[in-house]
């Protein structure tokens, strides 16, 4: 065993002690009730329909859905943030899931021109400019490629964004809802660009979609050489239409814009284009008026999403979890801390599950709540050392003006009923 797997055990094990200790009396009023209710419950005591008759056969439901008790998971919108439906964005209900790998059917969407309905077999991959033989690849042809299975975050540049000018919208579904991962399956990137052979001066890349928007975005060679993915699935089935069905750009820690939808086409350049989605969209506007460009990766960042705005404490005082999510396009997550009372002390959370470069992490935090209000907060250090800042520290540094790259630390306030609301620490 290494040193540093012991030190992770203990660190666990001395957790648990503490959290029992501190549970004693919340455990005995919770072994009370469940007692309790197994001397007189009628729904322990009697059998119920669903012991007396038959359910349905295997072939009910050829493709299999969530239960009907859950049909509240799912994405929502805000339909004023935007004009149109078709040019908007919809959020993943991350106070619902748990683990580190998002359901296909709750990744969020954003979409320029709606989602784009297109026939594998008409579909077409161009590979062209600064290359030794321009290449069209059809979805047949791109599957003899050797594939690759790699999972990784995928966070739009404005989640959070909402959130620049102070606490807008109570629901974390709604403040850190533009993120989810899944495990991919597609062509690296440079099997492609080494099938066509780039030429010497060919140092960026134009990724360009399919879909009502030609949505383009340059892409420098030295990362398209690097992780970068032609995908054409996710959590192992087919993408789905409004995730870039058939295949998709897969450009792992860097903002989601990039990760072209549909893609059609790639273009070998030897400078960036200076698309809209580069020039008047996704830069950051400072406070002097000038606005950073090419600010691609996704910094670390963490939010706590149980206990939150739509996940209230409803179980009352006693053993309480709670469960949040931290990432970074900088690598793994080395350390996540909690704090309860707004960033004035600090508890290292527990870390849980794979624990893989550029993907989501879950951690837990479990602790025995006394019905007091709280403050609650996360702080996510990923394995360069970088620790996510506070909002205040963030305007500090870039000012007001910006929407994009939010990843200052969330406060959540929990009152002493248990519901929880979205505010700010000075």
């Amino acid at each position: 065993m290494s040193d540093k797997t012991k030190e992770t055990l203990d660190k666990t094990a001395a957790s648990r002690r503490r959290f029992l200790q501190a549970g004693l009396a919340g455990g005995a009023v919770l072994a009370g009730a469940s007692a309790a209710r197994a001397a007189g419950d009628p729904l322990i005591t009697e059998i119920q329909d669903w012991n007396r008759y038959l359910g349905d056969g295997v072939d009910a439901a050829p493709y299999g859905t969530p239960s009907e008790f859950e049909a509240h998971v799912v994405r929502r919108d805000v339909p004023w943030l935007t004009a149109d439906p078709v040019s908007s964005v919809n959020f993943t209900p991350l106070h619902e899931l748990d683990g580190i790998i998002t359901p296909n059917g709750l990744c969020f969407e954003r979409h320029h021109g709606g989602t784009a309905i297109i026939n594998p077999a008409e579909h077409r991959l161009m590979i062209n400019g600064l290359v030794d033989t321009p290449l069209v690849f059809t979805m047949q042809d791109l599957m003899r490629f050797p594939r690759e299975n790699r999972v990784y975050f995928l966070e739009c540049a404005a989640n959070s964004g909402m959130e620049w000018r102070g606490s807008q919208l109570n629901g974390c579904q709604f403040t850190h809802g533009m993120v989810h991962c899944v495990a991919y399956t597609g062509v690296p990137l440079k099997y492609l660009l080494e099938e066509a052979g780039v030429k010497t001066n060919g140092k960026w890349v134009l990724a360009e979609g399919a879909d009502a928007s030609a949505m383009t975005r340059s892409i420098p060679i030295e990362k398209a050489l690097d992780d970068c993915l032609v995908a054409f699935k996710m959590n192992g089935e087919a993408l789905r239409p409004e995730q870039g069905y058939p295949v998709r750009l897969v450009v792992p820690g860097w903002e989601g814009n990039m990760w072209v939808k549909w893609l059609r086409r790639l273009e070998v350049g030897d400078e960036p284009w200076a698309q809209r989605e580069e020039t008047s969209k996704y830069t950051d506007l400072l406070e002097n008026g000038k606005a950073r460009r090419h600010t691609w990766q996704m910094e670390v960042k963490s939010v706590i999403t149980s206990p939150s705005p739509q996940a209230p404490i409803t179980h009352g005082r006693g053993p309480t979890v709670i469960s949040g999510l931290a990432w970074s396009g900088g690598g793994r997550i080395k350390r996540v801390d909690v704090s309860l009372d707004g960033g004035r002390n600090w508890q290292e959370a527990r870390v849980d599950g794979p624990s893989l470069p550029k993907a989501l992490h879950r951690f837990y935090y479990d602790f025995n709540w006394d019905g007091s209000e709280l403050m609650l907060q996360s702080r996510a250090v990923d394995e360069d050392g970088y620790i996510q800042p506070t909002k205040n520290e963030l305007r500090a540094a870039r000012g007001m003006n910006s929407i994009y790259h939010n990843n200052g630390i969330q406060t959540w306030y929990v009152k002493a009923d248990g519901v929880v609301e979205n505010v700010e620490v000075s």
